[in-house]
Formats: structure tokens, C-alpha cells, sequence
């Protein structure tokens, strides 16, 4: 049996091109070193160093040798570096999933803080609807998922980070029946803007209106809530949308909030990450950033 021990010796004896600085090297004797290399060579059948009177020199097997085994130990001393700057969070990935609008309005100011404070860490996007990124964080595709919520999935362990107030908003052609309670139906009969189908906020909006027996028809069908809002304003209709994302234009006039007679129930996005996998180091630092973002309230 080959002892992979032997390559060390061999390689350090080759270097020093001395037996007595090779064991200084290794920190063993250096009769051991001596009795490596000749259990070596008798493994090989072949002679690897010429004795010297001070000292030892190569062979041409023995050069031939050393070139793959010095590669060897040179990559593995990059791997050792390399692992060791994984370790101190000077290098490193991290993939995460989430819709647009949540990289866009939740996620991106916590990549900025982890971005500043880790700069050497590779951030990768995944974006799409709750039921593709939970897929994705499931098949190990990505090490952690921004989702709408409920949720419930075994393999996954999901946080809160915040919750969300949807709304019906209009723009100024529709300004009149923000000024009045509408009813289900009432909204209904409305042109109506909503996200496109299977995303997990079109599923909560039809859920919604068939809890009371109306099924509705978008008139337009849109993937992002930057669209919806810009639709609304335009005067194609009602948009529904999550009421912190559109805030500003509420306050400015440019959308109306239509008032319910039946009101929303509040939604929550939340943080995934998969029970049974280790995270990288990287990743384990940013689950770490947003727990204790989440103790804080974010």
C-alpha cells in the first residue's frame, strides 16, 4: 500500500536536497526520512535520488516525479489560502431568490449593508414568483429565499420580516370613488390591474374576492408593482398593490386608495433558508445579518 505520507518526504528531501533539512522541515527524524524513501522507491522499483557525500540529487525519475508532486502541494496550498479567506468572509457567494419588487424594495437595502461591510463576496440574484424560488431553494439552487407567506413547506424554516397592507389604488380618472366605502362586488365590476397569474399576490387577491363568491377577470396582467402603479395613475383601472410600495404617490395625489367595506387581511413576506443544509460561510454570515435585522424590527 502507497502511504500518501511518502510524497511529503519525497518532496522536501527534493527541495532541500538534504535529508537532515527535510526532517528539520517535516519536524521527524532523520532516519525516518531516509527509511520513507527507500520504502518508496521499492514501491516505485525505481531509484528517486542519487546519494551524495552532502547530500542528494534527483534522478530523472525522480525529476519527473517531483514536477507533478510539486503541483500538487502548490495547489493544495492555494486551497488551504483559498479556504482560509472563505473563512474570514474575504471571499465567498452567496445566492438568494425573490421577486423584483421585493429585491427592489426589501432586499437591496440589506445586500447594501452586507455588500459594504463584505465586498469580496459574490451576491447572486435569482428572481421569480414565490412558488419557482421556493423550488429553487428546495433543489439547492439558491442558499436562502425572500417569499410571501403563508407558506408552508416542511423542509424550509421561514421568518417574518415584515408585513405587508395591500390596497386598491386609482389614478385621478377614477378619483371619485375614493370618496366612498365600495363593496366587493363593486370592486370587482372595476378594471382591474393585478400581477400576473401564479404569483403568489394574484393567488391572495383571488382568494380573497372568492371568499365571497365573485370570481374575477384582470383587465391587465402585469409583473411588477412599479407597472401596476404606473397603469393605475394612467387611468386603466384599479391596481392592487401593497400600500408601503406605492406611499409616496398616495401622499402626492398621483394614486388613490379606494376604501373597502370588506378590508384585506394583512400579508407577510418572510425569510427561507432549507432545514437540513449547511450553509456556506458566506451565506451563513447574510441568514445571520437578517436574524438579527429581524430582532431589530429591520
Amino acid at each position: 500500500m502507497f502511504n500518501l505520507e511518502w510524497y511529503r518526504i519525497f518532496w522536501q528531501t527534493a527541495r532541500h536536497r538534504n535529508l537532515t533539512k527535510a526532517a528539520g522541515e517535516l519536524h521527524i527524524t532523520q532516519p525516518s526520512v531516509s527509511y520513507a524513501i527507500k520504502q518508496m522507491e521499492e514501491a516505485l522499483g525505481l531509484k528517486l535520488f542519487h546519494r551524495l557525500s552532502k547530500g542528494v540529487e534527483l534522478t530523472e525519475e525522480g525529476r519527473a516525479l517531483f514536477e507533478y508532486v510539486d503541483q500538487s502541494f502548490s495547489m493544495l496550498d492555494s486551497a488551504q489560502k483559498h479556504l482560509e479567506s472563505l473563512k474570514q468572509l474575504n471571499e465567498g457567494e452567496i445566492r438568494i431568490g425573490a421577486s423584483d419588487y421585493l429585491i427592489k424594495h426589501l432586499l437591496l437595502p440589506q445586500l447594501n449593508t452586507f455588500h459594504s461591510t463584505y465586498p469580496g463576496i459574490r451576491i447572486r440574484l435569482s428572481h421569480g414568483k414565490t412558488p419557482d424560488i421556493t423550488k429553487r431553494l428546495k433543489d439547492g439552487e439558491i442558499d436562502c429565499a425572500f417569499v410571501h407567506m403563508p407558506l408552508h413547506d416542511p423542509p424550509l424554516n421561514i421568518q417574518t420580516l415584515v408585513v405587508l397592507e395591500d390596497c386598491f389604488v386609482v389614478g385621478e380618472a377614477y378619483q371619485e370613488l375614493a370618496s366612498r366605502s365600495l363593496t366587493m362586488r363593486e370592486v370587482s365590476e372595476l378594471p382591474l390591474i393585478l400581477f400576473s397569474q401564479g404569483s403568489s399576490t394574484r393567488v391572495f387577491v383571488e382568494q380573497w374576492f372568492a371568499a365571497k363568491g365573485l370570481s374575477v377577470t384582470p383587465d391587465i396582467e402585469l409583473g411588477s408593482i412599479e407597472l401596476l402603479a404606473e397603469f393605475a395613475r394612467l387611468g386603466y383601472g384599479a391596481a392592487f398593490v401593497s400600500r408601503s410600495f406605492v406611499q409616496e404617490d398616495l401622499h402626492s395625489g398621483k394614486l388613490y386608495e379606494l376604501k373597502l367595506d370588506d378590508p384585506l387581511l394583512p400579508r407577510s413576506i418572510g425569510f427561507a433558508v432549507r432545514r437540513d443544509r449547511k450553509l456556506s460561510v458566506a451565506a451563513e454570515q447574510f441568514v445571520q445579518m437578517i436574524g438579527a435585522r429581524l430582532s431589530e424590527g429591520l
